[in-house]
């Protein structure tokens, strides 16, 4: 590409800023790779255990896992037991055929069985899965093997499947709608269990379960133990993560266990303020009423992507992987569970209006990672741009979204001009003393880093630089500013629900990649002609070129496989670049900057004329 040719940039050597520019390629670069890498070593590895296994762990280790308190109560317990066996019994209360019970209000319909009491169905009214159908959070394949939601978990194999198993007697069948109540109850074989459900009108449903054995209360815990319905989602974007974590607070203080941390059986001692699963945009959080004597076990299984598929209809690949899936159990140390269930999406306004016993918000549920404090605030920046600037309108397709993503860009911009501005002064106070720094450089002859007169070449150049006011890190606080936002923005994009099937043209949804890969091809066009057009004093023109190719390949790349979203967010962010710098070209400091770039060029083709013409009249002698 010899004949390529910038018409903004002339062919001088190396400098300061020469060295700063490539400072800030290496941090972008490495940052890019780093990302890559983290979200590489932060992906789900296989369960060290097998799905059978942990969904029915051995005698010896449920009693590793058992608390100590439960395991000091037992001879007073087996004592309470042996006076209870002489005392009547429980008339048996049983059902005789399975029954169901839906409860439902304008947010979600919940599907009861009165086997184990447990929920079958909770499928949330305003959000739709990736076949159009509404989205449901029970994840049947996993619940199948796992547990269904709203079961007890007991540190007892056995006992746990029989009360999975038993059929409960319902208060009530049919259709109920909300606000409602929903009681279950059994009794047979010594045990006595009895759960109720209280329904309001927002996401929250309250929880009140108690096991009795023999008349002695059993720690059995209320559990979600096969992750969400959300799978579709989970499995896009699970070449990074799946998203799927479990959630805790303990004396305000919110903790995200990732897959690979989640240990399945552990019991985590308390006080909680809320434990619970999410995914990347919904989330099953228990909330206690008593957060001081709570306790939560996390669960950890794993299921074939295949049995999936097949429940689907679909056709099982060999290759395909096995899926983590996560749970969490959440109860009272006195075995008397009370809590309220958030079951719903991880909406900012939703998580927010929530409080905990101790008045705490479920908002650290929706987690930003790395740039959470600067992903937080862009999304409330872009949330405000869609209420009051690009608000949705009325129509089977929504473009709203899109419009507030293409406004708050430019409001971005339009914020980081006067730094683009500086950044080009900044430059031009390099360009004119930069025949300084050249005979500097000559009059060292280039001496090697470890050299004593390269510190002292250094500190002449500096001394240059501060008597005119040069800083040679000037024209890299733009890309400086620009990169955080960039990162913060892509996290953004991939955590809030709702950009969650957002539509904007031919992009179905904005938090997957463009499925006609027309931005990434747009974004490979832009970033050059941002690249061609932007001056960059004391590059070299080599460098210059490569880079001039390289910084679109890897933005291209980027965008191939991250949200559509973050795409439409840098293109139009080189579009207004290639605007701005098209008019600073044109004005009085782009025409010296022009002129400055042209002198030092031709200086530097004399000189190189000259040297060549020296040393053939040598070699001849």
């Amino acid at each position: 590409m010899a004949e390529f040719r910038n018409p903004n940039q002339g062919g001088s050597g190396g400098s300061q800023e020469n060295r700063s520019f490539l400072v800030m390629m290496i941090v972008m670069i490495g940052v890019i790779f780093g990302l890559q890498y983290w979200r590489t070593a932060h992906a789900p590895p296989p369960p060290a255990k097998t799905a059978a296994t942990a969904a029915n762990p051995t005698p010896a280790a449920s009693a590793a896992n058992v608390p100590a308190a439960t395991t000091a109560q037992a001879p007073a317990a087996h004592g309470a037991r042996a006076k209870a066996a002489s005392a009547p019994q429980t008339p048996a209360v049983q059902a005789t055929a399975a029954t169901t019970t839906v409860v439902e209000n304008e947010l979600y319909r919940i599907t009861f069985s009165n086997k184990g009491g447990d929920v079958t169905s909770w499928i949330l009214k305003r959000y739709k899965d990736d076949d159009g159908k509404l989205l449901d959070l029970v994840d049947h394949a996993a619940s199948e093997k796992f547990g269904y939601p709203l079961s007890l978990y007991t540190y007892d194999p056995g006992l746990t499947q029989a009360l999975a198993t038993a059929l409960y007697v319902p208060s009530a069948t049919g259709t109920l709608e909300s606000p409602a109540t929903l009681s279950f109850h059994y009794a047979a074989n010594g045990l006595d269990v009895t759960k109720t459900f209280v329904f309001g009108a927002n996401y929250l449903v309250h929880a009140d379960t108690v096991v009795l054995r023999d008349g002695v209360p059993v720690r059995a815990l209320l559990a979600w133990p096969s992750g969400t319905g959300d799978v579709e989602a989970a499995e896009s974007h699970s070449m990074y993560s799946t998203g799927a974590v479990v959630d805790t607070m303990q004396n305000g203080k919110d903790e995200h266990i990732e897959v690979k941390k989640v240990s399945g059986g552990k019991t985590l001692e308390g006080p909680f303020d809320f434990a619970g699963v999410s995914d990347q945009y919904f989330a099953a959080t228990f909330i206690p009423d008593q957060p001081q004597n709570a306790t939560a076990v996390t669960l950890h299984d794993a299921i074939e992507l295949n049995d999936i598929l097949r429940g689907k209809g679909l056709a099982p690949n060999p290759k395909n992987p096995k899926l983590p899936v996560l749970g969490a159990a959440l109860g009272n140390a006195s075995g008397h569970n009370q809590a309220r269930v958030f079951v719903g999406p991880k909406n900012m306004q939703v998580l927010k209006s929530i409080k905990t016993a101790e008045g705490h918000s479920l908002e650290p549920v929706l987690d930003f990672g790395f740039w959470g404090p600067i992903g937080k605030y862009l999304f409330i920046g872009l949330e405000w741009v869609h209420t009051w600037i690009a608000p949705a309108h009325p129509g089977p397709v929504n473009y709203s979204w899109g419009w507030a993503i293409v406004l708050f860009t430019v409001l971005i911009y339009a914020l980081l001009m006067p730094l683009r501005f500086m950044s080009m002064k900044s430059a031009l106070k390099m360009q004119r003393i930069q025949p300084q720094i050249d005979a500097i450089k000559a009059k060292y002859k280039n001496p090697k880093a470890t050299s004593p007169q390269a510190g002292e070449m250094n500190a002449e150049i500096m001394a240059i630089q501060k008597a005119h006011g040069v800083n040679m890190f000037g024209g890299c606080i733009p890309s400086l500013v620009q990169l955080p936002l960039l990162f913060a923005f892509y996290t953004m994009m991939t955590k809030v629900v709702e950009l969650r099937q957002a539509h904007w043209y031919w992009l179905p949804d904005l938090s997957k990649p463009d499925p006609w890969h027309i931005l990434p091809i747009v974004m490979v066009v832009t970033s050059f002609l941002v690249q061609f057009y932007t001056p960059s004093p004391g590059v070299d023109p080599k460098q210059q070129r490569m880079m001039a190719f390289m910084m679109p390949i890897f933005s291209g790349y980027w965008t191939w496989y991250y949200a559509a979203g973050l795409a439409l967010y840098w293109n139009v962010g080189n579009i207004i670049m290639m605007g701005q710098q098209l008019v600073i070209n044109r004005s009085s400091m782009g025409r010296e900057m022009r002129q400055i770039q042209l002198e030092r060029a031709e200086r530097k083709a004399k000189a190189a004329a000259g040297k060549a013409s020296g040393k053939v009249i040598q070699g001849r002698r």
